[in-house]
C-alpha cells in the first residue's frame, strides 16, 4: 500500500478532492498534469466520469461507513449539537453522554429534546455521583431514548455527546454496489485511458484504510473492480486540511 500526503484546504466538494489528487500526481512525477475536462459537467445526456487529466480518467466517490450515515449524522447534530455551547461555563464537571447510533431520527421533536436534556443536565446531573450511569428510555420526559452518562468532577468541565459505534455486516456488499456503478462509467474510457477510482472518506471515528481495504478485498476477491486500473483512497478526515492518498491497487492485485 502506497501512503502519501497531499496538501489542500478544507475539501468540501468532489472537484476539490479531485484537484488535490491531480496536484498530488504532479508531485509524484507527472509534471504539468492538470484537469483538462470535467465530462460529467459537460455531458447533459447521460452520466459520465468526473475528470480527465492527461492520460488519466478519474471517477470520485465518497463512502458512508454506515448505511445512511450522513443523514443520521445530520439528524444527530441538529438535535443535540447546540446544547454543548449553551452550557459552556454552567456545568462544573465533565459529562459525557452517549446515545445509540439510530436514537435520533426524523420526526422527533428535536427542540423539545434539546430543552429537556438541557434542563436535566442543569438539575438532575448535578446530583449524580461520579462514574457511569445508564438512564433508561422514558426516564427524562421529552427525551425518547436512553442515555449512557459518564460524570467526572476531576476533569475539565464540559458536556460531550457521542453515539455508539454501529454494527453493519453488509458493508462489503453495499460498497461493491456503489463502486460497481462508478466502475461502469470508467470502463467506457478503458483501455484508452488509465482509469482511476478515487474513494473518499472524511469519517475519522469509524473509517480507516484497513477497514476500507478489507471490505474491498472481500467485495472483489482481491481484484480491482472491472474496468478500473487503479484504486486510491482519499482520507479527508485529517485535521489541518491535509489529505492522505493511499494506493490500494497493489493490494487488490495481490
Amino acid at each position: 500500500m502506497t501512503v502519501l500526503m497531499g496538501k489542500s484546504g478544507r475539501l468540501t466538494k468532489d472537484c476539490e478532492v479531485i484537484n488535490a489528487f491531480v496536484a498530488f500526481l504532479r508531485e509524484q512525477g507527472h509534471a504539468g498534469r492538470k484537469v483538462d475536462r470535467w465530462p460529467d459537467k459537460e455531458n447533459r445526456q447521460s452520466c459520465d466520469i468526473d475528470a480527465i487529466a492527461g492520460p488519466f480518467a478519474i471517477e470520485h466517490t465518497s463512502v458512508d461507513t454506515v448505511e445512511a450515515q450522513r443523514e443520521a449524522s445530520a439528524h444527530f447534530k441538529c438535535a443535540l449539537a447546540g446544547i454543548r455551547k449553551e452550557l459552556v461555563g454552567k456545568v462544573p464537571f465533565r459529562l459525557s453522554i452517549t446515545v445509540e447510533w439510530s436514537a435520533v431520527r426524523a420526526g422527533q421533536d428535536w427542540l423539545a429534546i434539546r430543552v429537556a436534556l438541557r434542563e436535566w443536565i442543569l438539575t438532575k446531573a448535578q446530583s449524580l455521583p461520579d462514574g457511569r450511569h445508564e438512564i433508561d428510555d422514558g426516564t427524562i420526559a421529552g427525551v425518547p431514548f436512553g442515555l449512557l452518562v459518564r460524570k467526572a468532577s476531576d476533569r475539565p468541565p464540559g458536556v460531550l455527546f457521542r453515539r455508539t459505534e454501529p454494527l453493519e455486516a453488509n458493508f462489503p456488499a453495499r460498497l461493491r454496489k456503489q463502486l460497481d456503478r462508478k466502475a461502469a462509467k470508467l470502463a467506457r474510457y478503458h483501455p484508452e485511458k488509465t482509469t482511476i477510482l478515487l474513494v473518499e472518506s472524511s469519517d475519522m471515528a469509524l473509517m480507516n484504510q484497513g477497514k476500507l481495504l478489507g471490505a474491498m478485498e472481500t467485495a472483489y476477491s482481491n481484484t480491482p473492480p472491472p474496468g478500473v486500473d487503479q484504486v486510491w483512497y482519499a482520507d479527508t478526515s485529517i485535521p489541518g486540511g491535509q489529505v492522505l492518498f493511499m494506493d490500494f491497487t497493489p493490494d487488490l492485485c495481490g
